[in-house]
């Protein structure tokens, strides 16, 4: 049987908009929203009007018949603590979202706009594996201080994503299997999945783990309360040191890999040595989530943007394949998680999970 189904992802500046026909991709857009117009508003949640309406032009514009859709899938965004899986879109969702107690995001739109859309044709709407996936072994969120603990924020969408694809191609069940993902992008995170469950990762979002193009990743605490404490810099100047100013873009200039890379071929030695540091880092992570399994390591997995280049691949593979063989999935493609998220419900492979 065939199934169409409507992916949705919102993103700052921008909505991504991708229809599916089972696995294929049949129709792709990239919803461009002004800037300018984007800071007109205070909160997320008050721009949903005007994507709404940006998106529904589009869909127009391009002649899409939205009754000929079985479901609409949205990016889930800042929820509570909730298992991975693919989650039936509900009034709770959409009033905590609302509330965004856990902060704000783009992504919070996305089971807004999927459910008022499905709810125009009488349709089911969900989400798939929110950066609020949290699946972490209680021994791994306590630290040093009871006032703090490790909250569970990754790219869970593409980490489980990719997890399913290597059980596939290991012709193997993901519940059966224990795998190092390391997700490779502006942020990185390196989830511990063990029998489907990620039961530890660092927080990429909130200066947890390695350094990435644009984060700063853990730093010395002594340093940093001094630097805090200084009376040189607000809270937000901190807070842009450690997420959007931090990482290769605070010594290089630049958080774009290609560029880093280029500069690299053209002998800039800086550039090198600070992205070894980044390399460094990352497999020095992957090292310690191999504590976690206890050796018992099935595969090592790269992802996401950075996963392309060799340079960084052979880094950590010659520091890392020791514990495991190292697979690489470059790139991500939230589109077609979205859309097979939803597609393993609508065919019984998996049943939708409900938020409460």
């Amino acid at each position: 049987m065939s199934y169409k189904i409507l992916a949705i992802n919102p993103g700052s500046t921008s909505t991504k908009l991708a229809i599916y026909e089972n696995e294929k991709c049949i129709f792709k857009a990239s919803v461009k929203h002004d800037s300018e117009e984007i800071l007109k508003f205070d909160r997320i949640i008050d721009q949903y009007d005007f994507r709404m309406k940006s998106i529904m032009d589009e869909l127009s514009k391009d002649q899409i018949d939205l009754s000929t859709l079985d479901a609409v899938v949205g990016r889930g965004g800042m929820l509570k603590p909730i298992p991975g899986g693919t989650y039936r879109v509900s009034d709770e969702m959409i009033d905590f979202i609302k509330k965004a107690p856990r902060g704000e995001h783009a992504s919070n739109l996305g089971c807004m706009i999927a459910k008022a859309i499905a709810d125009q044709y009488n349709l089911p709407s969900f989400i798939v594996d929110p950066v609020a996936v949290d699946e972490m072994e209680d021994i791994a969120r306590f630290t040093g201080m009871p006032e703090i603990k490790r909250d569970s924020l990754f790219h869970a969408l593409n980490q489980k994503a990719v997890a399913l694809k290597a059980a596939k191609d290991f012709k193997k069940p993901y519940n059966e299997l224990n795998l190092i993902i390391a997700h490779l992008g502006g942020g990185i995170s390196v989830g511990v999945h063990q029998n489907g469950r990620v039961i530890d990762v660092n927080n990429a979002l909130d200066g947890d783990g390695p350094m990435s193009p644009e984060r700063s990743g853990s730093v010395p605490m002594g340093p940093l309360y001094k630097m805090v404490f200084s009376g040189k810099y607000t809270l937000k100047e901190i807070q842009r040191k450690n997420y959007g100013q931090g990482g290769l873009v605070a010594y290089l200039g630049t958080n774009d890999g290609y560029t880093i890379q280029k500069r690299i071929k053209e002998g800039d030695e800086k550039a090198k040595f600070i992205y070894e540091v980044m390399c460094y880092q990352i497999a020095k992570e992957i090292g310690s989530g191999a504590t976690v399994l206890k050796g018992k390591v099935d595969a090592i997995i790269l992802t996401g943007g950075l996963a392309y280049d060799q340079f960084l691949v052979n880094y950590i593979k010659e520091r890392v394949e020791f514990i495991a063989p190292l697979v690489v999935y470059p790139g991500e493609d939230e589109m077609e998680a979205l859309a097979l998220g939803g597609l393993r419900v609508l065919t019984g492979e998996e049943t939708a999970k409900e938020y409460k």
